[in-house]
């Protein structure tokens, strides 16, 4: 999970300490890139991780992607060394924004931006580009989802897209578009992840 303080005044206050993520495979890996040490913001655990990437490696190659939620960037990251062709990673917090771009520069890629902006800001406006995979890991208890979910809706799925949620075990997903097909889930500890294949045409 890789949740992050609500709002820029609260993570420009926190030390920035780094801790490490690993990418697990493709391009990059084994590297090991430092995440802020935002409170509250931990990346997807590895096992976690290795299973959605066993879900989704066959549409990886080509795609265009988006972690809203970035936090430490583990999927989007993942994604781009296996093969994505651009990211988009979205967060508001100033330090997981610069520490994201970092990052890149380090891997020395240009195939992805860093857009320091609310989800909910950032999908609100009008569409720019559909993506083939979105990753939303939204802070827990905060009803993210019920907000970005609808967004999503206005332009920014491509016609054939997957979109994985990682939520709080004890909270039930929000009303769903009858189009978003719940194709894979799993149980992780106090979390459960999701893959749900959605169809915008016809």
């Amino acid at each position: 999970m890789r949740k992050h303080a609500p709002n820029n005044n609260h993570a420009s206050k926190t030390k920035s300490k780094a801790t490490k993520l690993r990418i697990i495979a493709g391009e990059w890996r084994s590297r090991q890139l430092p995440i802020p040490n935002v409170e509250g913001l931990r990346p997807t655990p590895d096992r976690v991780r290795e299973t959605l990437f066993n879900w989704i490696n066959p549409y990886l190659p080509g795609a265009v992607c988006a972690d809203v939620f970035c936090g430490s960037g583990a999927l989007g990251l993942e994604a781009l060394s296996r093969g994505a062709k651009h990211l988009t990673f979205v967060d508001n917090a100033k330090l997981v924004t610069k520490q994201m771009t970092d990052n890149l520069a380090t891997l020395q890629t240009q195939q992805a931006q860093v857009i320091q902006q609310t989800a909910d800001a950032y999908l609100g406006q009008p569409a720019n580009q559909a993506f083939d995979i979105v990753f939303l890991d939204p802070p827990f208890r905060k009803g993210w989802l019920e907000k970005i979910i609808p967004l999503l809706e206005q332009g920014w799925l491509a016609k054939r897209a997957l979109v994985y949620i990682e939520m709080e075990k004890e909270t039930p997903l929000p009303l769903l578009p009858e189009h978003w097909q719940l194709s894979k889930e799993k149980v992780a500890g106090q979390l459960v992840y999701r893959l749900f294949e959605v169809s915008t045409q016809p």
